[in-house]
Order: structure tokens, then sequence, then C-alpha cells
């Protein structure tokens, strides 16, 4: 019996032996990953380096663009004149059917605002917490908005209304340079270059009839003119010339080139929006 015990103690310490030598040399074989973290470890997800990232526009920061109204002081005098007259027809321009407008209240956007909204042949357009809408016909934007601030004061702690004009869409045309009362006109009826330049009260003093320049948007969307001389057209040695939608007559004379409007055409926002372009 006291043989069977001793051989028993024997193998218990024989077995703790190898178990410890077994230990052992599974920490001497642990691999380690070259920033010395054990694979046999807890995995430890390393924080990522963060990228560059580039610089921001701060936000409301002004940017500038090719605008012809930022060179006004340095303008030719027929460019000021004709900006003058395009710009102050939209501030006075009253909404109908087809014209595109959008709404905005500062802060309270989407709820309360509305984007491209074309106005019905009725002229009222819809519009939140309004039952029965608004009516726009006949009244600028500057009025419309005022109407909106008013009804929404109801609901919003001093709403901040805005109303612009995105699309013009009655059918325009303009008489500009040495005529007696240059201006925008709508076309209600087929009218030729003859017809508009007296509707505009004729061609003033120092104006050149016998050169003539019609400008208007080609299919491409490019601006495009040709030179017309009225005194022919009078006497029938040159056909009647009609306006298409959008078309702009300068008479030229001392003081008006039409060279120096050209190119301003081509960059100014306000003619695209009353005259438009296929782009």
């Amino acid at each position: 019996m006291k043989m069977m015990h001793s051989l028993r103690a024997e193998f218990a310490v024989l077995a703790a032996v190898l178990c410890l030598a077994a230990a052992t040399h599974a920490q001497d074989t642990a691999v380690t990953s070259k920033d010395g973290t054990k694979l046999s470890d807890p995995v430890v997800i390393a924080a990522s380096t963060p990228e560059a990232t580039p610089e921001r526009t701060p936000a409301g920061a002004a940017t500038v663009k090719n605008d012809p109204k930022a060179d006004a002081e340095t303008d030719p005098e027929e460019v000021k004149e004709v900006y003058a007259y395009y710009n102050n027809y939209l501030k006075e321009y009253r909404l109908g059917p087809n014209d595109v407008i959008s709404v905005e209240v500062f802060g309270q956007c989407p709820d309360y605002c509305k984007l491209n909204v074309t106005v019905p042949p009725t002229a009222r357009i819809s519009y939140p917490l309004i039952r029965d809408g608004v009516f726009v016909a006949g009244k600028t934007v500057e009025e419309v908005a005022a109407e909106i601030t008013k009804k929404l004061d109801e609901y919003i702690i001093d709403p901040k209304v805005s109303v612009t004009l995105d699309k013009a869409m009655s059918i325009r045309y303009s008489v500009m340079g040495k005529v007696v009362s240059p201006g925008v006109r709508v076309m209600d009826h087929k009218i030729s270059v003859y017809e508009a330049i007296i509707d505009a009260g004729g061609v003033a003093k120092g104006g050149d009839k016998s050169k003539i320049v019609l400008v208007s948007y080609n299919a491409q969307g490019r601006l495009e003119r040709r030179t017309l001389n009225l005194g022919d057209i009078e006497s029938g040695k040159q056909e009647m010339v009609f306006l298409s939608p959008g078309d702009q007559v300068f008479v030229p004379g001392k003081g008006f080139s039409i060279e120096k409007v050209f190119d301003y055409l081509g960059k100014a926002s306000a003619v695209r929006l009353l005259f438009g372009s296929p782009f």
C-alpha cells in the first residue's frame, strides 16, 4: 500500500512539471506583431491617423462672380444705360401666369420654403398655413413677400420672407439706344422692327437709322446680331423684319455704341432672365 501511494505521488509531481513546461513553451513561442502586440492577446484596434482635409470656405463667405454689376463704375455709359433699364424693369415686374418664383423664410426651410413654383393660370399659389393660398398676379415680388410675411406673422415670430423671380415667362422684347422712349415691352402681338421703333417714340436726335442692330439668341443659346437699314425698310428696298420673342433692338448713334454693349449682353443675368435663352 505504501508503494502505491508513493507511485501516485510521483505521477502527480510529474504531471505538474509537464504542465508547467508546456505553459512556458507557449509563452516563449507566442508571435509578436511589429508594434509589440501579441497575436494571442485580445485584438487591439489602432486609431487611424487623421488624414489632412482640404480647407473649406466658411459658411456665408462671399464668392466673386463675373457679374457686370461689379464693374458698374468703370463700364461705358451705354452699358450703364442698358443695365439700368433692364434691372429697373425687373424690380417693377408684375407677376403673371407661367412665371416661376421661389419663396423662402429664413430659418424655416424646408417647411415654409417653396422653390421653382410656376404661377398657375389662376395666379394663386398654394402655401403652408395660408388656407386660400396667395394671389400673385399683377404684384411685384416685394409685394408678394410682404403679403406672405403678414399672414405668417400669426404663426411664426418675426418671419423673414424673401420672394425671388426665377423665370419671367411672359414674352418680351426691348428697344434701346437712340430712341425717344427706350425700354422693355411685352410682345402681345406680332411686331416688326419698324413698328417696335415707332412704339418707342422713333429714332431720337443723333440716332443712326441706317445701322439698326437686331440681337437674338440662336438655337445654340448664343447671341447673334444683324444690321438693318430702317430707311430701306421704310422705302420698301428691304423686306419687313419681324421680331421673335426675346429680341433686342438697338439704335446706335452719337454716344451709344453697340460694340460696347454687346459683350455685356452675353454676361448679364438680367438679360437672360428677361429675354431667355435655350440654355
